[in-house]
């Protein structure tokens, strides 16, 4: 083999592992968890969207698409 073609060919490699190494550690730094809602905020969520209860089922005959 031409000494040029391993040199690219190792290089590509060293770039793919480069790539993934670079990805993975992307991910994991990106995957932190949030920290629970303070009681204020949750208290200011509830009182801006409504309240915290479940909705009511659906009512048989009800649709949730509109009717065109």
């Amino acid at each position: 083999m031409n000494r040029s073609l391993v040199i690219f060919i190792g290089s590509v490699a060293a770039a793919a592992a480069l790539s993934v190494a670079a990805t993975v550690l992307i991910l994991k730094t990106g995957d932190t968890s949030k920290p629970a809602m303070s009681e204020e905020q949750r208290a200011a969520r509830e009182k801006f969207f409504g309240s915290g209860k479940e909705l009511r089922p659906i009512e048989k005959g009800q649709e949730m698409r509109p009717r065109w």
